[in-house]
């Protein structure tokens, strides 16, 4: 058994707990208050325009926004990621993300009508840039320090703190807007700033700057080379046998997964008419079962290993599928169905994410530096997440229904659980 030093105890420390202190903008943000907000802003504006560009709809408007940030983190972070490298300072790159996702959402705070629209959406793409480009570089720390058996319940642990920080600066935000004042909601913006900036400066004082030492390769070759670099590693991942099933399989559950992360809240109330203290009410139970969910399935993976841990939480997503699908807006219980579904998301939402980042990282090779290979691994949930919003779209345009949308999703699930079994490791 390993012997941890109070040193790595304390790196690991500082690690988990980016977790609570970025966590709170996809909450807060992504999910529960500023979706809303944006909403009933733009209330009276059936077509809206920004930047010339009319749109028509507000909706569309906003899921091209968080589209297009996710192509700016697919085009950058290669190259980012190369820089990190070479210069042998991943630090200063989660340092620059972090800063550039929490002014992103200080600024949204002067979104408050159509005339700044503008500020709403420059705002809402700066901060998902931002948190997702972080995610890059922390990610990439988890190999470094923590060994294998250790990375399951360390990648867990920063969960259950993301989960419980942010659930804890959404009640904030809950009680200002609907006990003081609901002119209050635009400080929610400028606390989750305030949240992510303040407590991340605990992770820039402990993590080391990297474990990478620099290269004397130039700046201008880092540039030529980043993208043909990541394509690179893309081909050396897919020449080893189990890592080419893994990432495949992780591609396919991005898929159902980020897309059900975007689209619960829109189909609770739009498809089953839910209003938003029972959407608000749903999201805060995801949260705190998802604290348990993470622990659970930290510990199934340490009793059963990664991969079977894996495939049942994949076969209760494909699951919740079914569950979204048989639901109506006429069931006199569907309340009560849509917050048992919340529930279910919640158990395996953290476990399974926190699996399959721990899993990844045992499954790579050997190497100096990690950095690229999360920037592969980031890139291939991007574009996972951006196949599976333009699926659910389409599902929807010709059926005209989100159930379908959403059983569409469970067919991701049980391809990757098919991949999956595929993948051999030792446990």
């Amino acid at each position: 058994m390993n012997v941890i030093s109070k040193e790595r105890k304390s790196q690991q420390f500082a690690w988990a707990f980016y977790d609570w202190a970025n966590s709170v903008y996809s909450l807060v943000i992504t999910t529960a208050i500023f979706p809303i907000y944006f909403s009933s802003v733009l209330d009276d504006f059936k077509k809206v325009a920004v930047f010339g560009i009319p749109f028509s709809d507000k909706g569309i408007l906003y899921s091209y926004s968080i589209t297009a940030s996710f192509m700016i983190v697919v085009l950058i972070s290669p190259i980012l990621s190369a820089v990190a490298d070479q210069i042998g300072n991943k630090k200063l790159f989660l340092k620059i993300f972090s800063w550039l996702g929490a002014m992103g959402c200080f600024s949204l705070f002067f979104f408050t009508d159509y005339n700044t629209l503008w500020i709403g959406i420059l705002g809402s793409i700066l901060a998902s840039v931002g948190y997702w480009g972080s995610l890059v570089f922390y990610n990439a720390y988890l190999p470094e320090i923590a060994e294998k058996e250790q990375q399951d319940q360390l990648s867990a642990r920063g969960f259950i703190y993301g989960y419980l920080g942010s659930a804890i600066l959404l009640i904030i935000c809950l009680i200002f807007i609907t006990l003081v004042d609901e002119a209050l909601t635009r400080y929610s913006f400028i606390l989750v700033a305030l949240w992510w900036i303040g407590f991340a400066q605990y992770t820039f004082i402990k993590l080391p700057k990297s474990y990478t030492k620099p290269s004397k390769i130039r700046s201008k070759q880092i540039l030529f080379h980043s993208h043909r670099e990541l394509l690179q590693v893309g081909n050396q991942l897919f020449q080893e046998r189990n890592l080419k099933f893994y990432l495949l399989a992780f591609f396919l559950l991005s898929v159902g997964i980020q897309t059900i992360n975007y689209m619960a809240t829109i189909f609770g109330k739009d498809e089953l008419g839910l209003n938003t203290n029972k959407l608000i009410i749903t999201i805060l139970l995801i949260q705190f079962v998802a604290v348990a969910g993470s622990y659970i399935f930290s510990r199934l993976s340490k009793r059963f290993g990664n991969l079977k841990s894996l495939t049942l939480g994949l076969l209760i997503w494909a699951l919740i599928c079914l569950g979204a699908f048989m639901m109506h807006s006429t069931d006199k219980y569907v309340e009560y169905e849509f917050y048992a579904l919340g529930a279910t998301v919640g158990l395996v939402l953290g476990g399974v994410q926190a699996l399959t980042r721990s899993t990844y990282s045992k499954l790579l090779p050997k190497t100096s530096d990690n950095t690229i290979y999360f920037s592969f691994y980031d890139i291939v949930e991007k574009v996972a997440l951006i196949l599976g919003s333009f699926i659910f779209a389409q599902v929807l345009y010709l059926t005209g229904s989100m159930q379908y949308s959403a059983l569409s999703l469970g067919i991701f699930f049980l391809l990757s659980i098919i991949l999956l079994r595929q993948v051999k490791m030792e446990e």
